[in-house]
């Protein structure tokens, strides 16, 4: 019989004060590919099913409060260290004899088997702390986990402490660890604060918990997996890495990217096979595009459908509410909002579309313009199947250009227009002979006597 799996508590800490992002916005909501670090984080930890899921707040608390209405708070009034904010949150869950995982908000991707590594970890006879270590490529000033001759982590040692010798060790502290909840209140009662910050360490606890005879093991994970986003250096570093990852996955699934290099994905973009993308094309949240698409290069695109075969840009600008059918063209300096535009529709040419219909086979010419919005309110447009739009046009909104209906170039439609008839909104043109060299004539002498 499967034995019940042991109680899981997460404790993430998020109240610092990000000097060093210099935002007044708190550092965890800083976006990653679209979404919140704090989110990726969240999002992982909600996986494993944890019975408590305490965040740790302080300075900024009122922003993470407000973007997450659902999760468990508790106020760490002082920043006295991350054992004093562990010890807090602790507090907040009260009696709880299971495992406990202690994760940063600003170290967002960890992965949700690494955490489960470390979960399992402490199934090892007598563990009583798992540490998450890495190995980077530059240990620089990162605390170093010293193991033992049988295996275990005899201590961590930050870096000014630490002797030439035990600075060559490569393994290096992540900070985050899993705790024996059943002994980590008294450890952490047991922290002192005496050293140079004036704070209760985390890491102190590995003294601890082997001064009791209880093991401290470590479990690895890459180092892209554990950084720590406290700049915009660091912001921009991450946002780099997610690209590449993001990248390699949508070419190993069968998309075709010219420069790869030059794509920037959402976190939730949907790329199908056989797509193909060129160079500077930008995708916002809530992207999907089907199997077969085009995206010409420099396009902006953001809360949008492309449907299979489709042809975007370049230079185009598809933003949210855009449904773009099968086989249809979007051309270069077109923006579409809100709008559909069904199978073979075209739309070629430095048109703005928005709040409307595009029925399948129509053909908007250049320069099309619908106008949806009246200074207070927006109204639609409905061009149906076949039309065609001469070029120049506006489309004053709310109005219903008919199937196969032909709108005459430069008209303003301000009523609908019926199936298969034309419509001519423009002024008569006439013409005057030789005014044109009469009017440059009196111009000229006109100049010449000032």
């Amino acid at each position: 019989m499967k034995m019940p799996q042991t109680p899981l508590a997460a404790i993430i800490l998020a109240a610092g004060q990000g000097t060093r992002m210099l935002s007044a916005k708190h550092k965890v909501l800083h976006a990653v590919g679209g979404k919140p670090m704090l989110s990726y984080l969240l999002e992982t930890v909600n996986s494993l099913n944890a019975a408590r899921a305490v965040l740790v707040v302080g300075a900024g608390k009122d922003q993470l409060i407000s973007s997450y209405p659902n999760a468990e708070f508790v106020t760490q009034a002082e920043q006295l260290g991350t054992g004093h904010a562990a010890k807090v949150a602790l507090d907040e869950i009260g009696d709880f004899s299971g495992h406990v995982i202690v994760l940063f908000g600003d170290t967002p991707f960890i992965p949700a088997h690494t955490m489960t590594a470390m979960i399992a970890g402490m199934d090892a006879d007598n563990t009583g702390i798992v540490v998450l270590g890495f190995r980077p490529k530059d240990p620089g000033k990162y605390g170093r986990l010293i193991i033992g001759a049988d295996g275990s982590l005899e201590r961590i040692t930050e870096y000014k402490d630490a002797t030439e010798v035990e600075r060559t060790v490569g393994l290096c502290n992540s900070g985050m660890m899993v705790l024996a909840g059943d002994q980590a209140r008294n450890w952490l009662a047991e922290l002192k604060s005496d050293n140079a910050a004036g704070e209760y360490y985390l890491t102190d606890l590995v003294a601890l918990a082997r001064r009791d005879g209880m093991n401290v093991t470590v479990v690895e994970a890459k180092e892209e997996d554990v950084m720590g986003i406290n700049s915009r250096e660091d912001l921009a570093n991450a946002e780099a890495v997610k690209q590449s990852e993001w990248r390699k996955t949508a070419m190993a699934a069968g998309v075709t990217m010219t420069d790869p290099s030059t794509v920037y994905f959402s976190h939730d973009t949907k790329v199908a096979a056989d797509v193909t993308i060129e160079p500077g094309v930008f995708f916002g949240p809530g992207v999907r595009i089907e199997a077969g698409a085009t995206i010409k290069a420099y396009s902006h695109i953001e809360g949008t459908v492309i449907r299979a075969g489709a042809t975007v840009g370049p230079f185009a600008r598809l933003r949210p509410g855009a449904d773009i059918g099968e086989g249809a063209k979007i051309g270069n300096f077109v923006e579409i909002k809100k709008a559909e535009i069904k199978e073979g529709a075209k739309v070629s040419h430095l048109s703005y579309i928005g709040d409307a219909t595009v029925g399948a086979e129509a053909n908007v010419g250049a320069g099309t313009i619908t106008c949806n919005y009246d200074g207070f309110l927006k109204y639609k447009t409905e061009i149906g199947a076949g039309a065609f739009i001469g070029s120049n046009s506006a489309l004053v909104a709310p109005v219903n250009v008919g199937d196969g209906a032909i709108v005459a170039a430069g008209s303003v439609v301000t009523k609908d227009v019926a199936a298969d008839a034309l419509a001519v909104a423009r002024g008569k043109q006439r013409e005057i002979t030789g005014h044109a060299a009469k009017f440059r004539t009196d111009k000229a002498a006109e100049k010449a006597g000032k």
